[in-house]
């Protein structure tokens, strides 16, 4: 495959490669927001938010449309909604595996 799709697709997981930013992409799912009711639902201060906002802009991850003195965060792709769920099933599914190691140890003589 051509090494530019690979950084393509390096760059992308990057960008969602931090706590806060998958904590604003799971938000935009339920909606477009605005940077004051995202700080207000994740509990983040502005510079924060605005720092991964930026990060995600940059690599199309999502959008801003200005609305008067406020800018309206969407996300850029609706199949975001569909990874993220994917990742939750993985992420699901490696606890369970742990989980069941787990209680094969703590079962061993």
């Amino acid at each position: 495959m051509n090494q530019n799709i690979h950084q393509f697709k390096a760059d992308f997981f990057k960008a969602l490669a931090h706590p806060l930013r998958i904590r604003i992409l799971e938000v935009l799912c339920d909606g477009d927001k605005n940077v004051n009711e995202l700080q207000s639902i994740l509990g983040s201060e502005g510079s924060a938010m605005s720092q991964q906002l930026a990060v995600l802009r940059n690599k199309n991850v999502v959008y801003g449309i200005k609305d008067g003195t406020s800018v309206i965060y969407s996300l850029r792709d609706p199949l975001i909604k569909d990874l993220l769920a994917v990742a939750k099933q993985i992420f699901d599914n490696h606890l369970v595996d742990a989980i069941s190691l787990l209680e094969v140890i703590r079962n061993e003589p």
